[in-house]
């Protein structure tokens, strides 16, 4: 790395002549320029400091350069305290100091101050509005994103290549492939199409929304492919578990690079070909490609999806021995994987030995004591990251409010919710809502709930209602529930365990006319329940069940252990809900079906293909039933084992007959 030697010595004086005025800005601006460039932030603000001392007059082109300094090393007090010097000179109207005013708060996550500088930006151009819907994009928020872009075009406001490219690419995270399709046409009548971002951008967007087809269309009339466009097809297909195709795609590639690879580990990975996976890394590293750190920080993504804790730390050890593990998007990575797995305290330790952590760092280890069910250490972390100057953002509260609705603690959750606003300039939004509303509805606040739903500054949505419903269900309130159920039916959703709560709700209540409507109302609307299924890794591969499993080459074995696990729970106290069967079957096969629930077989088989002692981890798509909840407490005391079980919901740490969640969940 260059060194940048600034000699204010031998710089002229504010009393000499203009032009010499002139040339020390130029030399002054151009130090900045470099060392923002190299990251060297600190030292283009001390030059700036140096510059307001000797009264040298900073432009606009020299608050660019370290907003986008400022932006690179996503730095928020040294942006804001910027900004303020910005403000104090005169320049927060000026166009280009503006735009990257709003690009700089975006990148560090916090849109409301991005939002703010927008609004007052006196004539937007097409890089204002690019900047502020790439902000949204890049942040979670596509919607939003999509809602700027018309309200641009209503403006008069024409779009460029870049701006198009991102909207794209937000119709792709929201999967508005309607909305997508009008954007596609958009492009074609404006002469975009041949731009290769552009046309990468499309790709990705229809992979998104699952349209392969459509993409692979695009793909082929390509005259020519660039690397974006091989890799977004290679991703989709993998993806969507055509691995087939997806290694076709990657063998045919002129030249493969990191992505190429890390999206043909990622496929083997998400489809439960752990090891295939591993072999693929191990091939990557064999040629003279190197995977950076957000490849690896993927590559641990998909472990954590998959809660392939064996096979995420043997990518844990490459990483140390390649020296990633110091930065900080590995390192967040890293938290979310431990923590998503089941094995907060690794996560913990991670945390811990970061030199450096971002807002995503802090996010990742607050939500992973939210998902564990430890709420009072989640908030002290809250805590913790606000005294030491990071800002909080919407995900921040997102675990903060999740954290305080699994652990119960009603008054910690109205204060920080209250607070987002007043405190930490963050409105609230749909997901915020959601976690106020099943806090107060599981502690059994039903009308307060109904009260914030009626009160809400967004539109009520299927999460909103179905935490409603849910807590419902829990404190029998039928009358509250069928109000939700209402609400939720004409939105006409296509989500199974809405119509399934509701259907359970009407059978405990022994409604079976409403029943027989609900499950008419599904066959109708072609909803479509998912069927359960849980997963466990042993030996570094992922091993599936589903309810009743009768293909297993060790199904016997298991049926086994289980017959003779339930003979001792129920010698131990153990009695079957049977509330948690089919509700129109006999008791006898109520209670087989019962006993083989998808949990209960992997737990059963990984009790079987471990040794004694070791910590069983499962993983269901759906939320853990009463019955199963109950007969694991009673199966860890059993087998002297710790069982760990990610539902839908939560973690749940079953040892020694009781589980961490206090049977609130």
């Amino acid at each position: 790395m260059n060194t940048i030697n600034i000699c204010l010595c031998n710089l002229p004086s504010r009393s000499q002549n203009f032009n010499s005025q002139h040339l020390v800005r130029d030399n002054y601006r151009g130090n900045i320029e470099v060392l923002c460039k190299e990251g060297r932030l600190k030292e283009a603000l001390a030059v700036l400091h140096q510059m307001h001392h000797q009264c040298i007059t900073v432009d606009s082109e020299t608050y660019c350069f370290l907003l986008r300094g400022c932006a690179k090393s996503e730095t928020l007090p040294q942006g804001k305290h910027l900004h303020s010097h910005i403000i104090k000179h005169g320049f927060e109207h000026d166009i280009f100091v503006g735009n990257n005013l709003v690009s700089y708060y975006a990148k560090c996550g916090t849109m409301v101050n991005a939002c703010k500088v927008f609004d007052r930006i006196p004539q937007r151009n097409t890089v204002s509005w690019t900047a502020i819907i790439t902000g949204f994009t890049r942040n979670g928020n596509a919607r939003e994103a999509l809602k700027l872009f018309d309200k641009m075009q209503a403006e008069g406001v024409k779009p460029n290549q870049f701006t198009l490219a991102t909207i794209v690419k937000a119709c792709g995270s929201a999967e508005a492939l309607e909305q997508g399709k009008g954007v596609h046409n958009y492009i074609i009548e404006n002469g975009f199409e041949l731009d290769a971002v552009v046309r990468s951008s499309l790709l990705h967007m229809y992979v998104k929304c699952g349209r392969i087809e459509d993409a692979h269309n695009m793909f082929d009339k390509m005259s020519e492919r660039n690397v974006i466009a091989w890799n977004a097809m290679i991703a989709g297909h993998a993806q969507h578990g055509d691995l087939k195709e997806a290694l076709r795609l990657f063998h045919e590639m002129p030249a493969p690079d990191v992505v190429s690879w890390t999206s043909i580990i990622a496929g083997y990975a998400q489809n439960c070909y752990g090891e295939e996976a591993l072999n693929f890394f191990n091939q990557m590293r064999k040629t003279n490609l190197k995977p950076d750190g957000f490849i690896m920080a993927s590559v641990f993504s998909v472990c954590a999806n998959l809660a392939a804790m064996e096979l995420g730390k043997q990518f844990h050890a490459y990483a140390i021995g390649s020296g990633f593990e110091l930065d900080v998007v590995v390192g967040s990575s890293l938290v979310g994987m431990y923590a998503k797995s089941g094995n907060l305290e690794d996560a913990c330790q991670v945390f811990d030995n970061m030199s450096r952590r971002n807002v995503v760092s802090w996010n990742s280890i607050i939500i992973g004591c939210a998902q564990h069910g430890q709420g009072k250490k989640a908030l002290q972390l809250f805590e913790k990251m606000v005294q030491d100057g990071m800002k909080a953002n919407a995900v921040s509260f997102v675990g903060v409010l999740s954290a305080c609705s699994h652990a119960g603690l009603v008054d910690e959750g109205c204060h920080y919710f209250d607070s987002m606003a007043c405190n930490h300039g963050i409105m609230p939004d749909i997901s915020h809502y959601t976690c106020m509303i099943d806090l107060l509805g599981r502690a059994g606040c039903l009308d307060e709930a109904e009260k914030l739903i009626n009160e809400m500054l967004v539109e009520p949505d299927v999460s909103i209602w179905g935490a409603l419903l849910g807590a419902c269900r829990i404190h029998g309130n039928m009358e509250l529930a069928i109000y939700a159920a209402e609400h939720l039916l004409d939105m006409e959703v296509n989500d199974a365990g809405i119509y399934v709560l509701l259907a359970n709700i009407y059978a405990a209540a022994g409604r079976w006319e409403d029943v027989a409507k609900v499950r008419k109302l599904m066959k109708d609307r072609g909803v479509k329940k998912p069927p359960a299924c849980s997963w466990i890794e042993v030996k570094d591969k992922i091993h599936a069940f589903v309810v009743g499993e009768d293909s297993h080459p060790q199904r016997e074995e298991i049926y086994k252990l289980l017959g003779s696990l339930s003979r001792q729970m129920k010698a131990a106290g153990y009695v079957p809900d049977k509330n948690f069967a089919l509700h129109d079957v006999e008791d006898e096969q109520k209670e087989f079906s019962l006993s083989h629930h998808s949990e209960k077989l992997a737990i059963a088989f990984g009790i079987l293909n471990t040794i004694p002692g070791t910590t069983i981890r499962v993983v269901k798509n759906l939320r853990v039933c009463g019955d199963c909840h109950t007969a694991i407490k009673f199966i860890s005391d059993i087998v002297k084992r710790k069982i760990v079980v990610r539902d839908a919901n939560r973690f749940h740490h079953f040892e020694g007959g009781q589980c961490s969640c206090g049977d609130y969940w």
